[in-house]
């Protein structure tokens, strides 16, 4: 499984999406389902599934699936296809 497939399965897991519904450029305020409480859960399952903690700052500047990417990629892990 790569590292883009490993995210969108933790996000649609947590923010309660089909995949049909789930894409890389999708952003928090368009998914109803990406509150607070969904921030904290993103930030563990981050931890969990790919090592990093994420600082609350980071947690704060998410607008989007992309900038997981951004913040993941500058630590190291790749979301080359």
């Amino acid at each position: 499984m790569t590292n883009r497939e490993k995210l969108q399965d933790l996000l649609q897991d947590i923010l309660l999406l089909d995949p049909s519904e789930f894409r890389f450029d999708l952003q928090r305020d368009a998914v109803e389902t990406w509150d607070s409480m969904s921030v904290v859960a993103i930030a563990v399952g981050l931890q969990e599934t790919f090592g990093y903690h994420m600082s609350p700052e980071e947690a704060i500047r998410v607008a989007g699936v992309d900038d997981i990417i951004v913040i993941l990629e500058e630590k190291g892990i790749s979301f080359a296809e």
